[in-house]
């Protein structure tokens, strides 16, 4: 299996993101997704910083996809889309609809996660429309991937979401901004100063969520490092690993020793605790409520 590199959900500063991306170059990951895929106020990096990492990647011997925006909002959003979808040289991961139809059939593409493909019908229209790739949605369970991998259209590629905070709902309002009573469109770039998201607590005080600006994520690390051999069994081509702001390179190389037998699942998951930002859930993958773990993977 290949191991992809998500694109970076947060808004970072722009040297952190250069200095980021320098660092992927030399790690084992094989296919790097880039681009704001949250919000287009994010603007620390622009089409040609995305399109010059693209090359720099590329010449590292990464396979380099540019991901489009999950929720566009504005004439500007979709001016941007079409910059991005006739780039000319770079695949892309649609996470629109409106995507796919500016790709027109013509440019190979990602069936991004947000596109919501959760039949057989819906992913070989994908296949038909120039889709080579598509990724699982992230409530889809094992069972269920397993039916789809039945039918799936000849030559067309899955990828599943193995680690990260699950990106679950985009709104147009800002979430991070409203915390401040601030609004959208005066945020002050609120979201830089929340580098892993910001905690969302119940009445209660326990941890729930994260906002990350227009974007609500899991507060729990969706970790499929432990399956790494049931979804080997189920001819997964690809795992995506979603950054984080701190030990992303270390949580990648874990990945990789495992998928070559370097190392237990047991010690695997034992060595990947200490580098989470949060624990760990698996729910969906087994049918579950998503925030559950099934501790067995651990034993």
């Amino acid at each position: 299996m290949k191991l992809a590199l998500g694109p970076v959900l947060y808004y970072w500063p722009r040297d952190t993101m250069m200095a980021f991306y320098d660092t992927v170059a030399a790690s084992p990951v094989d296919i790097v997704y880039l681009g704001e895929t949250v919000c287009s106020r994010r603007h620390e990096l622009r089409l040609p910083d995305w399109l010059s990492l693209a090359a720099m990647l590329a010449d590292a011997g990464k396979e380099v996809v540019l991901s489009t925006q999950a929720l566009l909002e504005s004439g500007s959003d979709l001016t941007n889309l079409r910059k991005l979808t006739s780039n000319g040289r770079f695949a892309i991961e649609a996470n629109d609809i409106g995507a796919v139809h500016c790709l027109d059939g013509s440019v190979p593409f990602v069936a991004g996660p947000h596109l919501n493909l959760y039949n057989e019908d819906s992913v070989a229209l994908m296949a038909q429309l120039g889709a080579r790739r598509w990724v699982m949605p992230l409530e889809m369970g094992r069972a269920a991937l397993a039916a789809m991998q039945q039918s799936r259209p000849k030559g067309l590629e899955t990828e599943v979401f193995a680690y990260g905070r699950m990106p679950l709902a985009f709104s147009a309002r800002c979430f991070t901004a409203r915390h401040r009573n601030l609004g959208k469109d005066d945020c002050q770039f609120s979201c830089m100063a929340h580098p892993d998201g910001l905690e969302l607590r119940t009445r209660d005080a326990d941890t729930f969520l994260i906002l990350n600006g227009t974007q609500i994520q899991s507060h729990l690390v969706y970790n499929l490092l432990g399956e790494l051999a049931v979804l080997a069994s189920m001819d997964v081509d690809v795992l995506r690993i979603s950054p984080q702001a701190q030990h992303t390179e270390a949580v990648v190389a874990l990945f990789d020793r495992a998928r070559r037998g370097q190392v237990d699942p047991g010690q695997a998951l034992a060595g990947l605790a200490p580098l989470m930002p949060a624990a760990a859930c698996d729910g969906y993958w087994h049918g579950k409520p998503g925030m559950a773990f099934d501790k067995r993977e651990a034993a």
